[in-house]
């Protein structure tokens, strides 16, 4: 693609209860992640952080605005740059993520900028997790309780939700996506439907997904009719000896092409399709050349407004 790269306005801060806000990209595409800010007027603990240098300050500074100090803790919900890379304007956090987490931001690295370099990422330093859990870790902004949780291999194969029980309010991380197409190469489609389970059964009252508008528990539905539509698609895919981009030309978004983001059906069939064939969630694709494949379906590089 040629031309100056248009970059989205900067996000902001909105009060979900007492002491908890979401911090929102719109319009919520490719790297314009949600984040959120969690104190009790003393303590605070972030959750995630921004693709660029310039919008992870501007979260830093809108933070202080809520809170008298910086966030001492800072919980990373995978691995994926536009949630990772503004860890390094937070010096005085502790990260705290999943074990697979920890280990791919080690892997991949700064990856990412390369597949957008007009971007103005600013200067990135890589900081992983300090501390590591497996299954579920208690950590508290003063006195609100603040809980991750982990379900297997779904958008990636280390996927955190932080879920505050009092309020009610579930930060899903790309777990879930609000007028965004899900995402799950890296991951599981079977994977991310057991998620979706498992965040339903919680009874959120506020969800706020990784990627879109805060909403509640009907993010969920939308999640799962795309994840099942993908399901379909390669079992009717497989039977006639198509390829995944063979199908995705032949059936394209259908009922979600309001969904930014559609070409990610490409790299999303591959995953059904290994699934279909047998294989374990979370088993590595070659995400490169789906990333290619995925561009050439789309007919340019997709638009990253970062």
């Amino acid at each position: 693609m040629t031309g100056t790269p248009v970059t989205a306005p900067p996000g902001r801060m909105t009060r979900l209860a007492d002491g908890v806000h979401a911090f929102v990209q719109p319009d919520g595409g490719w790297c314009l992640n949600n984040a959120g800010l969690i104190t009790d007027g003393v303590h605070s603990v972030l959750v995630d952080t921004a693709a660029t240098r310039e919008r992870a300050l501007h979260l830093r500074r809108e933070a202080l605005r809520l809170a008298p100090a910086p966030p001492r803790l800072l919980i990373a919900t995978h691995f994926h740059g536009d949630h990772t890379f503004g860890n390094c304007v937070f010096p005085e956090a502790t990260v705290v993520a999943h074990q697979r987490a920890r280990d791919d931001i080690l892997a991949f690295g700064l990856h990412l900028t390369g597949l957008w370099p007009d971007v103005c990422w600013g200067d990135l330093d890589v900081v992983p997790p300090h501390l590591t859990y497996r299954d579920e870790a208690t950590v508290h902004a003063g006195g609100i309780q603040v809980r991750l949780l982990h379900f297997g291999p779904a958008h990636t194969t280390g996927d955190t939700a932080v879920w505050l029980p009092e309020q009610r309010v579930l930060f899903t991380g790309d777990l879930v996506m609000s007028g965004v197409t899900p995402f799950c190469p890296m991951g599981s489609v079977s994977g991310s439907l057991a998620a979706l389970d498992a965040l339903r059964a919680l009874d959120p009252r506020v969800v706020v997904p990784g990627h879109g508008p805060v909403g509640g528990p009907e993010l969920f539905d939308v999640n799962e009719e795309y994840l099942q539509r993908l399901r379909r698609l390669a079992a009717q895919g497989l039977a006639v000896g198509a390829t995944p981009l063979q199908t995705a030309r032949r059936a394209g978004p259908g009922p979600f092409a309001d969904l930014l983001d559609a070409e990610r059906l490409v790299p999303n069939l591959h995953r059904a399709y290994a699934e279909e064939r047998g294989a374990a969630a979370g088993v590595p694709l070659d995400i490169p050349a789906l990333f290619a494949e995925m561009t050439r379906y789309h007919g340019g590089l997709p638009a990253c407004r970062a």
